[in-house]
């Protein structure tokens, strides 16, 4: 028997099986920091972490509802009369001008710890530095995030205010605005800062309520110092948050010279930011 071999023509040769190149699309992260969006890599992360915040409930509750919702509260049970347990001043005035900086420590002590931590916890800043972003990047973000988010919560507290309470005139502008300033950038470095060494996203939240309440209650949105007893007087004046809300209202209000508080607030700013800009660089 002959055994009959046809040769296979050429365009019926079996197809190559060499390994294509991988054609998948780049994963979010990589397009982000190779530059395909407009902008610096900086400026792509601001905008990623903004729509995230945005979508964040634990922002949109504490951060915008309940530093209004509260001031409504406590600013409405003292009247409206002037006593002399707030330096003469209108009480309503008086925590209206205190509650911006409530805004301050809930987004330092409670909104960005948590979500870097969560971060960690899940390896997303490893990714953000395997997918090439500057290593500075990060921490300009989250300065940046954090103070549009109280820039944005002030604001609507000022709006809610304006038709019940009145908002206060503001007596002398500028330490005022340098201690709103200072007092931003301190709690958002120490938002990082808490972020960056906690490693859960329920720790974080933990230890940041654990601080944000009792600097709210002796720092900002509690009872006047004068009503307070020695101890908590003692306590409380030694509180970031009471440094920061007695630069902003002093000034505002017109309570006399808030220039060495502002002062510790400022050097307080500048240790923790550059804490901060170490422990969350890529």
């Amino acid at each position: 028997m002959t055994t009959i071999t046809r040769e296979r023509p050429e365009h019926q040769s079996r197809p190559d099986r060499r390994r294509r190149p991988d054609r998948r699309r780049p994963d979010r992260l990589d397009r982000l920091a190779a530059g395909r969006a407009p902008g610096s890599a900086a400026g792509r992360l601001i905008r990623a972490e903004a729509r995230l915040m945005l979508r964040d409930p634990l922002t949109l509750t504490f951060v915008f509802a309940f530093p209004v919702v509260t001031m409504l509260i406590i600013g409405g049970s003292f009247g409206t009369t002037p006593e002399p347990a707030f330096d003469g001043i209108n009480p309503a005035h008086w925590y209206v001008a205190s509650y911006l900086t409530v805004i301050i420590g809930a987004v330092g002590l409670v909104m960005l710890p948590v979500h870097l931590a969560s971060y960690r916890e899940r390896g997303v800043l490893r990714r953000f530095a395997a997918a090439g972003f500057p290593r500075w990047s990060f921490a300009i973000a989250q300065l940046v995030i954090g103070l549009t988010v109280i820039a944005a919560s002030a604001a609507l507290l000022l709006a809610v205010a304006a038709p019940v309470y009145g908002v206060p005139p503001v007596t002398h502008w500028g330490p005022m605005l340098a201690g709103l300033a200072a007092g931003s950038v301190l709690f958002v470095s120490l938002g990082v800062l808490l972020g960056s060494l906690l490693p859960s996203a329920r720790s974080a939240q933990a230890t940041g309520l654990l601080l944000f309440f009792p600097s709210f209650l002796l720092g900002a949105g509690g009872p006047p110092p004068h009503v307070m007893g020695t101890a908590l007087q003692h306590v409380a004046s030694v509180l970031p948050l009471t440094l920061v809300t007695n630069s902003v209202r002093v000034p505002w209000l017109g309570l006399g010279s808030a220039a060495g508080t502002l002062a510790e607030v400022i050097v307080l700013a500048v240790a923790a930011c550059a804490l901060a800009a170490r422990r969350a660089a890529l």
